[in-house]
């Protein structure tokens, strides 16, 4: 995957707070169960109308429910970097992520003004080990994650050593598709969908598992509208091959595969993100219709 020759990071909408600090005594700890379990379901705790913070918990090992402002963008060595940089094996996974994700909101943006509707751009928090954020303290136990309450992505960079060494999905491009998939969490969220869903949830609980599921796969297709679109508008190239290096990883982290690596039994009533097979289903969706309209998951079966 490269990026378009004069593409470089602009720092608007980038917060690197690497070295900046742990936890917060007292704060509430986002804390996933390891690595892609916990990928998205902070998230989805909250887009649901549940509090992951909270006594209650949602079984992500959370502690009190002290909120907190997310740290302000940050001067940066990464502002001004050519993306050229993040190329490559050699390259800077620091640079090669703030760019995907730059080319993410550029496109969204796009799509949106071609709609007649207005993008409001989210922002990458680039971190190590924990971050105070508006949903509590971030740990890098979670994966990447999407918080709604201060609108920001969240990443820690070792995730994507996990993701090829631990997860076996490798590649340039498959990390592109965590933060594409991330930042189509926040589409959803300027859309609205996180707000019918959560009123769907309250309406009938019964529905928050389907509902889960359903918000995941729609997120996987976003992020494969945005190659599609990317890649079409010239913003970045693909090798052949990398648009398998997203579905290996779409493919990996189903519900199904993980709890059979967990060494537990498939029980498809806990699933919350979707089965390999559905994952790879809609990024592929996504991949090749490349329109928004192609991705109602939340229409018939998925």
């Amino acid at each position: 995957m490269e990026f378009d020759d004069d593409a470089t990071i602009g720092g608007g909408n980038l917060s690197d707070v690497r070295g900046g600090g742990g936890g917060f005594p007292g704060g509430g700890l986002i804390a996933g169960g390891g690595g892609v379990v916990g990928l998205i379901g902070i998230v989805i705790a909250l887009l649901l109308g549940g509090n992951p913070l909270g006594g209650g918990g949602t079984g992500f090992g959370v502690s009190d429910s002290g909120f907190g402002a997310a740290a302000p963008p940050v001067s940066s060595d990464l502002v001004g970097q050519s993306c050229k940089a993040g190329r490559g094996p050699q390259g800077r996974v620091d640079v090669f992520a703030t760019c995907a994700f730059e080319d993410v909101q550029e496109t969204w943006t796009n799509i949106f003004a071609a709609a007649g509707q207005r993008y409001q751009p989210t922002t990458l928090v680039l971190y190590s080990g924990q971050t105070q954020t508006g949903c509590g303290v971030g740990s890098s136990a979670a994966g990447p994650f999407y918080c709604p309450a201060d609108q920001r992505v969240y990443l820690d960079l070792t995730f994507f050593d996990e993701l090829r060494a631990d997860i076996g999905a490798p590649g340039d491009f498959a990390q592109a598709y965590v933060v594409a998939h991330e930042v189509a969490h926040h589409v959803q969220k300027v859309l609205g969908t996180n707000d019918q869903v959560a009123a769907a949830v309250q309406k009938k609980p019964s529905r928050e598992n389907e509902l889960s599921v359903r918000t995941e796969l729609q997120a996987d297709c976003y992020a494969g509208v945005w190659a599609n679109t990317a890649k079409r508008a010239g913003t970045i190239k693909l090798a052949p091959d990398d648009p398998e290096e997203a579905i290996r990883a779409a493919g990996q982290i189903g519900d199904d595969r993980l709890q059979k690596s967990a060494g537990r039994k498939v029980n498809p009533e806990s699933f919350t993100h979707g089965t390999a097979d559905q994952r790879v289903r809609w990024l592929r969706q996504g991949l090749e219709d490349g329109a928004p309209s192609a991705c109602d998951t939340f229409k018939g079966d998925i």
